[in-house]
């Protein structure tokens, strides 16, 4: 499908009717940008937003665009998040490659609270991590590939900070902490349970 008909059919479709996540002013930024000389990437960014805003679904849209499932479903991801204007911010070319310094940095994140780095929610998902570490390092990876850093790294994007060490077996892949009292840890006064059985002679 050329770049002609696509452009077009986005105009077309896209004309009034009001979308599901841009404002009318992001739309009409967005339609202004995509008569501009752009590279390649970014035009296809751009469409895609566009697209997504239309209501349109993963599939259909890697059909419309001849684009990989990972590129449609970051960008409609990006899209629904509120966040499209960011379609000239993350870097094009040759993807970068996971290193220390982005597994440092994953797991960091999963041992904080997302609310401390101004998200409303208080539990990762591999998609907003991945999301998150895309716009800060400008790496781009699948939900699965983090996932897989996570396991890979005895972690998970569930993980919560606890008063336990990170690495106690009994914390290792539960977020309730369940442990057994010791004899020293059980109260003086027994009076404090509520249930005593009789001891019989």
């Amino acid at each position: 499908m050329s770049h002609q008909y696509k452009e077009q059919h986005v105009h077309n479709e896209h004309s009034d009717d009001p979308g599901k996540f841009l404002t009318p002013f992001q739309r009409r930024l967005l339609l202004k940008n995509l008569q501009l000389e752009l590279r390649p990437e970014y035009r296809r960014r751009i469409e895609i937003i566009l697209l997504a805003d239309m209501g349109q679904s993963q599939a259909q849209i890697c059909t419309t665009l001849g684009c990989s499932q990972e590129t449609a479903r970051y960008w409609i991801a990006i899209t629904q998040s509120g966040q499209a204007h960011l379609w000239d911010q993350t870097p094009v070319g040759r993807p970068k490659t996971v290193n220390d310094q982005y597994l440092d940095r994953l797991r960091e994140l999963v041992s904080h609270s997302p609310r401390d780095f101004g998200y409303p929610f208080q539990t990762w998902t591999a998609s907003w991590l991945s999301k998150h570490l895309a716009k800060e390092m400008g790496i781009e990876i699948s939900d699965r590939h983090v996932n897989r850093l996570l396991k890979s790294m005895g972690l998970s994007s569930q993980q919560r900070r606890t008063a336990c060490p990170p690495n106690d077996p009994k914390t290792a892949n539960n977020n309730i902490v369940i442990g057994t009292l010791q004899a020293s840890s059980l109260p003086e006064n027994s009076s404090l349970w509520m249930f005593q059985p009789k001891l019989h002679s």
